[in-house]
């Protein structure tokens, strides 16, 4: 049978490869295609350096120390696997008078610096977690973690479970019987095991076999989504073997077949050496010739602050959540203690073992940070870039440097506001400049791009764009199912959901807040609204924590406001509203374990009060959890959220149902949520913006002004009212 040979130096986060061969000599190195890298140093004001900030990321040396001082805890030879090394921030309650301290320009009080450590003892299943205070050079904390919670995957481990896989005799033997030609590449997508509840308790993987195009098998691009096998091993991570192989059923039901010889399909490749690609297409440039406008500011060796346009806030990036924005403000008014994306969930519709067990929450199974793409490679962003690097831990408890992984630039968003006045033919316009915090993760075949978007009317966004490619499995000629759509000749791609929730810290000008919410509603028809054309905006407070959903035929819109500080216009409280697009909640039973584990994914908004490391909506260990705690949990205590300080989980999503336009890649769908001031400001905060004109565009085409005829009234000096037109 053919060979199959596996390369131990491939570096980690590089699909593990393998060439088929029949001859035991050859082992040619598969290396993925390299991309020229161009350097643009933007006009960005960058202020001195300042000491490591309480809310900035741990330091490559804090990552080793507190690797070192969790290593003391056992005899020498003890080998360890480092999950997480990450920063433990600071209560809420040490950092409201550090803020406002510093904000002030006073002597902020002193607060430790904390790690957040977990770990396995390796090839066992004992899972710690532990506290070090790097401050006092000791640890806090520490204890072995309970049955069924599991850490996620690292870069590291996923390398290893794919060379696992096709190393196995039983998975050899089996590809074998494909009777592939020679040289084929076989490709090894290692999944979190998800849970039903059967056999499920120790941590596995579950891995999705492809392979190259056979007749052009050193591609190393070749997109092996196009040529799924339907054989899938699992693997334990405690001997780290493969324990059992699935075979994947092709057809209308839960049928299985044995491997049988494979029908060689066509490719369908993504990469533009493949295309004939258009020739119609004119440079479009995004030309800053004075910079950008936005300063960022070194918070230490990592963390940094960013002021734009009376904005401010510092940027932190963690494994779990890549970027997250702290302490953001607008001139001197407080409006976020804390913004973040807290969860996604994944779950798909094919009911059928195993599929039935896929449901990644890429976030808590894997992590934003640590599979944050380096932006510098490639075009996710132009204009006058600044890029953001950072320092994360890998298996070893070393620190392993990620560079470019968050981008800040400037966009032009179309008009801001406009009026045109049409007696006088004046129109006045500005346009709609954007700060854009950007990051970017590929999560196995996926990529999501994820942004805070800062606007100069007070408004925040957070926006997601879907992209990549299609996760699929094989499905036999002539066969279609009501839970996916075959793209390809053999392939199925099951339709799924995407679920977000973005976690909202709020401190709108302090942090005693509530959420309420309004409604539109018609006046019945009555002396007082003869026509029946009389509505009214209603608000009702929400007292207790709870999940929330929005009901469109009423308009429901949800705002966080401070009942303490008044409009001065028209008193009523300062607030933020929060715009949310509709989406399908999760359609799983909720009985069962795709309901249970995705806490967050049954309501539109949840409210909670705040507690400390509170932080992620599925909970804190996602892998092969089994529910129980997360943000449904925490709401379920029913704690008063009025006037105090809460938290709110916005809920968003795609239901993707999957489009053969979708692959071999898929364009970008586009979501976003929207923070916008609600009687915050006692007027357009964007009033001031300079408008909009030819000299500060340098547009190439000015069109003719518009001037409509009109009639005005004019008063004279003795009161009389004359009337005249004006062409």
């Amino acid at each position: 049978m053919p060979l199959i040979l596996c390369h131990p130096a491939d570096p980690p986060g590089v699909l593990c490869n393998f060439r088929l061969s029949r001859d035991p000599s050859e082992q040619k190195r598969i290396f993925p295609m390299s991309t020229e890298q161009v350097e643009s140093t933007p006009s960005v004001g960058v202020a001195k350096q300042v000491p490591n900030h309480p809310l900035s990321p741990l330091t490559a040396s804090e990552i080793t120390t507190s690797a070192e001082l969790i290593r003391g805890l056992y005899p020498s030879q003890t080998n360890l696997q480092f999950k997480a090394v990450t920063l433990e921030e600071p209560e809420k309650a040490q950092l409201i008078p550090f803020l406002e301290a510093e904000h002030r320009g006073g002597r902020s009080p002193s607060i430790d610096r904390k790690a957040f450590v977990n770990y396995y003892i390796r090839n066992t299943d004992k899972f710690h977690e532990a506290i070090v205070n790097l401050t006092q050079h000791r640890i806090e904390s520490h204890f072995r973690l309970g049955p069924n919670i599991h850490s996620p995957g690292d870069a590291e481990e996923i390398v290893l479970i794919e060379k696992i896989a096709l190393a196995d005799d039983g998975v050899r033997a089996e590809i074998a019987k494909l009777q592939l030609p020679e040289g084929t590449v076989i490709i090894s997508d290692p999944w979190i095991y998800g849970s039903d509840g059967i056999n499920d308790d120790q941590k596995l993987w579950q891995c999705f076999l492809y392979m190259r195009d056979p007749l052009n098998p050193s591609d190393a691009d070749s997109n092996h989504y196009a040529l799924p096998l339907a054989i899938s091993p699992v693997i334990d991570t405690v001997e780290y073997k493969v324990i059992r192989i699935d075979f994947l059923p092709t057809g209308a039901d839960h049928t299985i077949k044995e491997t049988q010889p494979y029908k060689i399909q066509p490719p369908n490749e993504y990469t533009p050496e493949h295309q004939k690609l258009r020739t119609d297409l004119k440079p479009l440039n995004v030309v800053q010739p004075e910079g950008a406008s936005f300063k960022v500011t070194q918070a230490g060796e990592t963390g940094e602050i960013i002021e734009w346009q009376k904005w401010s806030f510092r940027v932190g990036f963690n494994q779990r959540e890549g970027m997250v924005l702290y302490d953001v403000r607008y001139g001197s008014r407080n409006l976020f203690y804390r913004l973040s994306l807290s969860d996604m969930n994944i779950p798909y519709a094919d009911p059928r073992h195993p599929f039935h067990k896929k449901a990644a929450f890429d976030l808590g199974d894997a992590g934003a940070g640590i599979m944050a793409n380096n932006l510098k490679l490639g075009c996710d962003c132009l204009g006058s870039i600044h890029y953001l690097s950072a320092v994360l831990s890998n298996d070893k408890g070393e620190a392993t440097p990620m560079e470019n992984v968050i981008c800040v630039h400037e966009q032009d968003a179309g008009i801001g506001w406009k009026h045109t006045n049409y007696r006088t033919g004046r129109a006045v316009v500005v346009r709609n400049r954007e700060l854009v915090v950007q990051s970017i993760i590929t999560v196995s075949n996926y990529e999501y791009i994820l942004a805070f978007i800062f606007n100069q009317a007070g408004e925040v966004n957070y926006e997601v764009r879907a992209t990549g490619i299609l996760s699929t499995q094989p499905i036999d000629d002539g066969i279609s199912v009501p839970w996916g759509t075959v793209v390809h000749p053999g392939v199925l791609a099951s339709h799924h959901q995407h679920i977000f929730s973005l976690r909202v810290d709020p401190m709108i000008d302090g942090h005693n807040n509530r959420l309420v919410y309004e409604e539109a509603h018609a006046m019945p028809r009555s002396d007082f609204n003869p026509h029946g054309v009389g509505y009214t905006v209603e608000e009702t407070v929400v007292e207790k924590s709870c999940g929330l959903d929005i009901d469109y035929e009423a308009n429901r819109t949800f705002k966080i406001q401070n009942v303490a500080v008044k409009n001065p216009v028209n008193g009523k409280p300062v607030a933020y509203k929060i715009h949310v697009p509709p989406f399908q909640k999760m359609l799983a039973h909720p009985d069962s374990f795709h309901h249970k584990r995705a806490e967050f994914a049954d309501h539109n908004l949840y409210v909670t009060k705040y507690r400390d490391a509170e932080l992620y909506a599925g909970g804190k260990y996602t892998n092969q959890s089994r529910g129980g705690a997360g943000v449904r949990a925490w709401a379920n205590r029913r704690e008063n959220v009025k006037d105090t300080d809460l938290v709110v989980y916005i809920q968003f999503g795609l239901q993707h149902a999957t489009r053969i336009e979708d692959f071999p890649v898929m364009p970008v769908e586009i979501i976003k949520v929207a923070l916008k001031p609600a009687n915050f400001f006692d007027k357009n905060p964007a009033i001031d913006v300079p408008p909009s004109d030819q000299e500060f565009n340098r547009s190439t085409l000015v069109s003719e002004q518009h001037h409509q005829p009109a009639a005005e009234a004019v008063v004279g000096q003795k009161g009389e009212v004359c009337c005249s037109s004006k062409l």
